[in-house]
């Protein structure tokens, strides 16, 4: 059996949530066995999972629950892998999941393997994921030996599917610990998506000159639907907010498209970017270093550049 937890934001579930249940389904299939999905806490609409390939759909909720406390979810979590037989256990790897993989691989003396980026191959007994290592410069493949397996999915690995049928949400009963930790306030950015989730992104460095020329990215943004970004040096300043700080002491992302414009190419604002799909950089010193890992680049003037991409795409969608 194949659990995946499907983690719900203020009732809602996200794209990352489907990908982790069509990942889930596949390894099932594979596996020769069934996709169940597990919620926890408030989850409108869970049974709408089943859309995505889980046969059947468990719900667990009580007050311990109401806010993320890691000991308490593992609990949940493991206990119900357990009440239901599944020894595959799938995660998202966001911040939830990267605190919960460890801590279900000590309770239930699992393999783990965080951030896989593949289907598993099952072949001759075998159970074996890929996952990106050296900050995404190289692959590696993990063959996880142990009864109990636990896999946290990075974002926009997959595709999502839709292969089944929404189904009943069944109420599942777990012997849950007292949280050990009280959460006073929670802060979330409204309005936009979220970088680790984000499928386009727009980003800015140094050579934007200065906050008040910030316009150029957000505009080509808003065109594209995409997310916004920065280089470190843009963040120490204070020309952007630390949140859109991407790179290896920033934030990771993985989108279909990241657009750099006026970035250097730094390796480690490399590390951060280096998974995503398509990168385009746009940089006037053709000897800029990001070019060299550009699929498409563009020397030229951003200031000129930018706004004619902007307006470009603003034609074709016919605003």
């Amino acid at each position: 059996m194949v659990l995946v937890f499907a983690e719900a934001s203020n009732g809602k579930f996200k794209k990352a949530a489907f990908e982790a249940v069509t990942y889930g389904a596949k390894t099932a299939a594979a596996l020769g066995t069934e996709c169940h999905a597990l919620t926890l806490g408030e989850a409108d609409a869970a049974g709408e999972l089943g859309r995505y390939g889980a046969q059947k759909v468990y719900h667990l909720n009580a007050p311990e629950l109401a806010t993320f406390d890691s000991a308490v979810y593992t609990a949940a979590i493991a206990g119900a892998a357990q009440a239901i037989g599944a020894k595959v256990i799938v995660l998202m790897h966001n911040s939830t999941g990267k605190n919960l993989v460890g801590r279900l691989a000590a309770r239930l003396e699992a393999g783990s393997a965080p951030g896989v980026n593949a289907l598993p191959k099952v072949e001759g007994g075998k159970f074996t994921v890929r996952k990106a290592v050296f900050s995404g410069k190289a692959f590696a493949e993990v063959e996880i030996l142990t009864d109990y397996k636990i896999i946290s999915l990075a974002g926009n690995s997959i595709p999502v599917e839709e292969s089944g049928a929404a189904v009943a949400v069944e109420s599942l009963n777990v012997a849950l610990p007292a949280p050990k930790t009280k959460v006073l306030e929670t802060k979330r950015a409204e309005g936009i998506t979220p970088l680790p989730e984000a499928e386009l992104v727009v980003s800015g460095g140094r050579g934007l000159k200065g906050p008040e020329n910030w316009g150029v990215i957000t505009d080509l943004a808003d065109a594209l639907g995409a997310t916004t970004a920065c280089s470190r040096p843009v963040a120490d300043v204070h020309w952007r907010p630390h949140h859109e700080h991407v790179g290896q002491t920033g934030v990771a992302i993985r989108p279909n498209l990241y657009i750099a414009a006026g970035i250097s190419g730094a390796i480690q604002h490399l590390a951060g970017v280096n998974s995503s799909k398509t990168i385009v950089v746009i940089n006037k010193d053709p000897e800029a270093p990001f070019f060299k890992a550009a699929d498409y680049g563009v020397v030229g003037d951003l200031f000129e550049v930018l706004p004619r991409l902007t307006e470009a795409i603003k034609k074709h969608k016919g605003v």
